[in-house]
Order: structure tokens, then C-alpha cells, then sequence
């Protein structure tokens, strides 16, 4: 069917200068561009400075300008700026999930024009450049792009977790202190765990196992009937029990990211974010790139409810210290998907 117009972007994951694996599906809640460039010449060099004489276009906030290389030789010496990021597209997989490849396998020079919803809205040829570029500046800042304010499909559940089990929780978390959390990453692939700036926080993992039963009776009284309601998804299996601690004096966060990307998380269906003290902190709180800068905020023992496959942030904590109880919930199938990729995940990273 080729490139289409209002449809999702195709997504990739692919080598850039920061990244050896780049995932496209974390920059949402900003216009993209992709440049689909030729090999070194003057019609690549008359895109680059058409480029940068909209500069003001381009920053994290607003817009984002990636160029396609398809050289070796350009890409190894590309560096990543504010106006301009770079992806490595030597064999071509890029082009062809954007139609901006020819019979040949050469490149069809192009801009193709990406919405804060991770959505197509259109190309042009290289050289139509500036008229991508106003088309941009008219339809304004990007969480007006949909002239309509966007609500995510989340969903808000009170009274989850009663305030004596939310202090007890919060007391198991302050005795143990909690360990560096780290992210999941999709290595040669093998799920890892990794720790980098990507996420600032601190687990303790539960283990007593009349905790964890209480635990899971509220889960399946309270929030499983209403997921079911809902999402008509009934939730039968529960993965990690922990306490998460976003303390600002580190200013606690985790940014964008999805929570079933890699093949040991891809069982995983909705995740539950389960504020233990909400009245303590100041940020800390849940936001969808994808569906504008709003944020979310359970009150305590409340949780929020949301498909895993959505691109969702905790903002930086900048007051207090926001604990919260986060467990991901599957079903039957899921757990055949997860038995089955158990062999992919590295020991020590379930834990992240």
C-alpha cells in the first residue's frame, strides 16, 4: 500500500550516534521529520542549510530533524546537534519502510512530515523543503496539533489499596532502602538490564508472601473488574511486586518509553502505577507524549491503568519523595509468550 497519509509512522529501531539501537517509537509528543538524504552532493548540501535557516523550528520541545544517511563514510563522522540527529540507513531498511527508495536501491530524496501522535502527515521531494517546514509553523505548537485537546486512554481507579497497606508498603521500602533501578534493553537479542540516566529511581522488591497475596486479592477485587469493564481485558497474572521510590533530591524520573518493547516484556499488557503517598510530593506525576503535555495523577492507594504499549514518562520529582507500587499485569496468553521467551532474558534483568 506504500507511505499513507493520517496512518501510524512506520516504526524502526536503528544505529545513530548515541544509540546502537535507536527506538523511533520514543519521540513522540513532538513533530518528527524524516530526511531521506542523497549521497554527498549538492542536493544533499541544499537540504542541509534549507535546514538550518528554520532552525528556530527545531528543538526538543517542538520538533525534531532527523536525517537518513545512507553513506557510511557521512555517517561515521555525523554528530547529533539540537537542529539535526542522524540514523544510519546502509542497507536500505529505512528507505523502503518510507517509499523513499528506487527500483535500483538508490534513495528517493524526501522529507516526510511526522505528527506529535506518531502519525503520518505527509512528504514532499527534498527540494519542496520549505513548504514542509511552514506547514509546520502554521499548524502551531505541537499540543495544539489536533485542535482538539487530547485525553489519553488511560484510566484512573480509586481506592485501590487502603492507607494503612499503602504506609506499610511505604515503611517496608524505607527499611530495606531500595536499590538502583535500571531499564530493559534489547541486546543481540537478549533482554538486559542496564543502568543509565535514563531513569532515576530506587525498588525494593517484595518477598513475604502473605503481603503478596493481600496484594493480589486487591488487584483481582478492586482493579481487575473494572480493567475487565473497560478494556474487556481480564487480567489473571501479575509480574513483579515492587516499591518504587522518585525522591527529589535526585530528582527522581524515568523518561518516555513503552514497557513491552523488548521479547522477555512482550507478555505484558497494561501497567498499573499505584500512588502509595500522593499528597507528599510535587512532579512525580504520569504524561503521554503522544497525547499531549497533560499529566496524570492517582490519589493515594488509586492507581492508573494503560495499555503497556503506550509511550508514557514520569515527570522529575521536585518536592518530597512519590513511592508507588508498580506491577504490570497478563493474562493466559501471555504467559505461554512469556514462558516461551524466558530463555531471552538475562538474569538479574526482570528486576528493572
Amino acid at each position: 500500500m506504500g507511505l499513507q497519509s493520517g496512518a501510524p509512522a512506520p516504526m524502526f529501531k536503528a544505529l545513530s550516534p548515541v544509540n546502537p539501537s535507536f527506538a523511533f517509537s520514543s519521540v513522540g509528543g513532538r513533530y518528527v521529520v524524516l530526511a531521506f538524504l542523497p549521497p554527498p552532493g549538492p542536493e544533499r548540501d541544499a537540504a542541509l542549510d534549507l535546514a538550518a535557516r528554520y532552525g528556530r523550528l527545531f528543538n526538543d520541545d517542538n520538533c525534531l530533524l532527523f536525517g537518513v544517511l545512507p553513506d557510511r563514510t557521512s555517517f561515521d563522522t555525523a554528530q547529533n546537534t539540537p537542529l539535526m540527529r542522524w540514523f544510519a540507513d546502509f542497507d536500505g531498511t529505512l528507505r523502503r519502510l518510507y517509499d523513499a527508495e528506487s527500483a535500483d536501491g538508490t534513495v528517493v530524496p524526501r522529507w516526510v512530515a511526522i505528527d506529535p501522535s506518531l502519525r503520518v502527515l505527509g512528504w514532499a521531494e527534498l527540494s519542496e523543503g520549505q513548504r514542509v517546514f511552514e506547514h509546520l509553523i502554521k499548524m502551531g505548537p505541537p499540543q495544539n496539533h489536533a485542535a482538539v485537546p487530547l485525553h489519553a486512554p488511560v484510566m484512573i481507579v480509586l481506592r485501590i489499596l487502603e492507607p494503612q497497606l499503602c504506609r506499610r508498603l511505604i515503611d517496608i521500602y524505607r527499611e530495606d532502602g531500595g536499590a538502583v533501578s535500571g531499564v530493559m534493553r534489547e541486546r543481540d537479542g537478549k533482554t538486559i538490564g542496564v543502568i543509565d540516566d535514563f531513569k532515576r529511581r530506587r525498588d525494593t522488591t517484595l518477598t513475604d508472601e502473605t503481603l503478596l497475596q493481600t496484594l493480589r486479592f486487591r488487584i483481582q477485587a478492586r482493579l481487575a473488574p473494572e480493567i475487565l469493564k473497560a478494556f474487556q481485558f481480564e487480567a489473571t497474572r501479575i509480574e513483579r511486586y515492587i516499591v518504587a521510590c522518585y525522591d527529589a533530591a535526585d530528582g527522581g524520573y524515568f523518561r518516555a518509553h513503552r514497557d513491552n518493547t523488548t521479547a522477555a516484556t512482550a507478555h505484558r499488557k497494561f501497567a498499573v502505577s499505584i500512588n502509595l503517598n500522593a499528597e507528599d510530593f510535587e512532579g512525580g506525576d504520569l504524561r503521554f507524549p503522544e497525547y499531549g503535555p497533560r499529566t496524570y495523577r492517582p490519589p493515594t492507594g488509586g492507581a492508573v491503568v494503560f495499555s503497556c504499549s503506550l509511550l508514557h514518562e514520569a515527570t522529575p520529582v521536585t518536592k518530597g519523595t512519590r513511592y508507588a507500587f508498580l506491577p504490570f499485569l497478563f493474562d493466559e496468553a501471555g504467559a505461554r509468550i512469556r514462558e516461551q521467551n524466558q530463555h531471552l532474558l538475562v538474569a538479574g534483568a526482570e528486576t528493572t
